[in-house]
């Protein structure tokens, strides 16, 4: 059974993080509430998340703070975040979110369903990578074992097509996410989450390559999957 993602919702005003909720409920997902900035780097500390959704305007730390805070942080630092903002003040402050590290910048009233595919796509993007790593994980027990013979040696050759396949598939979503992004904005900061993307994606399938049958590329060690 797959784990259920985390998608963490930082908003000061209670009434805005129920109406999240309730947009994104469909999603199935496990939604975890932060009423401040301070409270969502707190959750950040114990917890992995697929994509954080963060308020802009906050007493306090606001949102664009937050977001530095989470960027400069090794273990989360590669978590997408889509600014949320009632105001827009202009290209300048739309540039500001992206130049925080943002993927996305969203002006409320926003519109639920579009909010909600969003999502969506960074959802299935961390399930997926949490899948890779697992396969990735199992196949590392199979080369440390010596299992390249016999029955032993078929497990291992099925389980490389499991993980290629799966990996194929990330692949997919990552091109039609880089695809949505470059259509919504030609931001650098968009780009680059991109491209970030693609190069942890192209690493691990050099070292699955590497792997297969007739290279020689020996037992190299799997990416580390972030």
């Amino acid at each position: 059974m797959v784990q259920k993602a985390k998608i963490l919702l930082v908003d000061d005003r209670p009434e805005n993080l129920l109406a999240l909720e309730a947009i994104l409920s469909a999603l199935d997902q496990t939604l975890v509430r932060a009423s401040s900035g301070e409270e969502a780097l707190k959750a950040l500390l114990t917890d992995d998340f697929a994509v954080i959704l963060l308020d802009v305007q906050m007493p306090g730390m606001d949102g664009f703070e937050t977001a530095a805070h989470i960027k400069r942080r090794e273990r989360t630092r590669d978590i997408p975040i889509i600014f949320l903002t009632a105001i827009n003040h202009g290209p300048h402050h739309t540039f500001r979110g992206y130049a925080a590290g943002a993927v996305d910048y969203i002006s409320k009233p926003f519109d639920p369903w579009v909010l909600r595919a969003k999502v969506s796509v960074f959802v299935e993007l961390y399930t997926k990578n949490c899948q890779l790593r697992e396969q990735a994980a199992l196949l590392r027990l199979q080369l440390e074992g010596g299992g390249s013979n016999g029955d032993a040696g078929k497990e291992t050759a099925g389980l490389l097509a499991e993980l290629s396949a799966r990996l194929a598939a990330v692949e997919e979503q990552a091109e039609a996410l880089t695809k949505q992004l470059g259509e919504e904005s030609a931001d650098a900061a968009v780009v680059a989450t991109a491209a970030h993307l693609e190069r942890k994606l192209t690493g691990l399938r050099r070292a699955l390559d590497a792997l297969e049958p007739g290279t020689g590329g020996g037992s190299p060690v799997l990416p580390a999957q972030n």
